[in-house]
């Protein structure tokens, strides 16, 4: 079984008294060691296992060190490679850093060079990581929980998180499309002691089965058509921190089994693989479907479920929490806009009525679009999106019929001239657009303007 603990070295040396020095040297300094006995077993290894760096001896029979330099860079690109020679010269040496080796060493060499060598690799490996999984984390700001809000469901949910997050327990988010799953997935590991860690997302309805499972679990060359490298899959990358797997009821029923091992034995086999691979990871996992419904359907497993659902959370929608609307829209307004401009209280009537059936994401959408179109004091209602204003209108006349009855005709005449001005609005005043836009011959059009006087 493989260690993700710890560095993992290959060996690849034919002369047996260096390979075994080297083995015993570095296995002393706490790495995983693989010892292969030339180029021929080094190649076979290559193509079973990734490791974080290989050293190799150039000069061996059948296979040398240059062909396995050159294989390492094809398999396993991040994989780095030092290169030790009893007859080094100047023009190998540049080779070898040509194609892609750390460093190139002679022999014979002091112990404590080569061990200095490869604890300063590693050490520039582990930073680049820890560089990259910074940015990430740079990238995506903490946004939801830096809006107090006024619904108490909402309230209670970020009660919880601080809680939830301090546990290794795994969580399953349930809401709809655009609710801020992701953003509780990501204040749940930002707030764990697994936060110095990589978080590792990926949208399980976003990858056809066969592709998924190699996304998750990774793959060996040659394991399928198109697989040109070994490829760590990202519950390796995530090793000591979590996995948030959005869409989980979209994983097939075969991928959830494989899944299911993971969550017991916290093992798992690349693709086309045969080693175990031990992995240490908090799972999180999100989806806007019944779940219970998929279980009752066949189509999702119940002990994957009651594995992945020790702590159960759950975002309302944003129709159940109106009150939290001018919060977002207040939120939003100062990340998309320098100015910072008043809402008018008309405009925030037609927010806070509208369902957003897109919920949050709509909703930071539609903001993000009147923030860079407008560049007044005050947004009014003539900045509003059109659905918005369509819908508004609808409720509005719908309204207007009471046991007094309403004046049917005016009311269709009302509605028929605002989507006239709403469509010169959208076209920019140009008239053929206008047209287009209400599906109308610009004939057509042009009366309907000359009738209600609009120029």
């Amino acid at each position: 079984m493989e260690n993700l603990n710890k560095g993992k070295i290959l060996i690849v040396e034919d002369e047996k008294s260096m390979r075994e020095v080297l083995g015993i040297l570095l296995e002393g300094e706490g790495y995983d060691v693989t010892l292969a006995a030339g180029g021929i077993d080094g190649m076979a290894l290559l193509n079973r296992d990734i490791f974080d760096m290989v050293i190799t001896d150039i000069n061996m029979p059948k296979v040398n060190g240059f062909e396995i330099l050159k294989k390492v860079r094809e398999i396993s690109p991040d994989t780095l490679v030092i290169m030790i020679t009893a007859f080094g010269t100047t023009e190998s040496a540049i080779e070898a850093m040509q194609l892609g080796a750390y460093d190139y060493i002679h022999k014979p060499f002091k112990i404590d060079e080569i061990r200095l060598v490869v604890k300063k690799a590693l050490e520039k490996r582990k930073l680049r990581a820890e560089v990259s999984i910074l940015r990430e984390k740079i990238k995506t700001t903490y946004e939801f929980g830096n809006i107090f809000w006024k619904n108490p469901k909402m309230q209670e949910l970020l009660n919880i998180i601080p809680k939830v997050a301090q546990s290794n327990s795994n969580v399953i988010i349930t809401g709809e499309s655009g609710t801020g799953k992701e953003l509780v997935a990501t204040a749940i590991h930002n707030l764990s002691a697994r936060k110095e860690k990589k978080l590792v997302d990926i949208n399980c309805a976003a990858f056809p089965e066969g592709l998924l499972e190699s996304e998750l679990f990774g793959h060996m060359k040659g394991a399928f058509t198109g697989a040109a490298y070994n490829k760590q899959g990202l519950f390796e990358i995530a090793h000591g921190g979590s996995v948030f797997l959005d869409e989980i009821c979209e994983m097939s029923i075969n991928l959830q089994a494989k899944l299911l091992r993971v969550l017991e034995n916290s093992t798992f086999r690349r693709v086309g693989g045969t080693a175990d691979i031990k992995v240490d990871v908090r799972i999180i996992s999100a989806t806007n479907q019944d779940i219970k419904e998929e279980i009752s359907a066949g189509r999702f497993r119940e002990d994957l479920y009651y594995r992945l659902n020790v702590v159960p959370l759950h975002i309302p929608p944003l129709r159940e929490r109106k009150e939290d609307i001018p919060l977002l829209v207040e939120h939003f307004l100062k990340k998309f806009s320098f100015a910072e401009p008043k809402v008018s209280p008309r405009v925030m009537k037609l927010f806070t009525e509208y369902p957003w059936k897109g919920n949050v994401r709509e909703l930071e959408n539609v903001i993000e679009r009147i923030a860079l179109l407008t560049d007044k004091g005050e947004i009014t209602i003539e900045d509003v999106p059109h659905e918005i204003l369509v819908f508004s209108e609808d409720a509005e006349y719908t309204q207007d019929l009471t046991k007094d009855g309403a004046d049917l005709e005016g009311i269709i005449e009302g509605m028929e001239k605002k989507y006239l001005l709403n469509a010169l609005k959208i076209a920019g005043g140009n008239k053929t657009e206008a047209a287009k836009l209400l599906k109308l011959s610009f004939r057509s059009f042009r009366h309907r303007l000359s009738k209600y006087g609009i120029k």
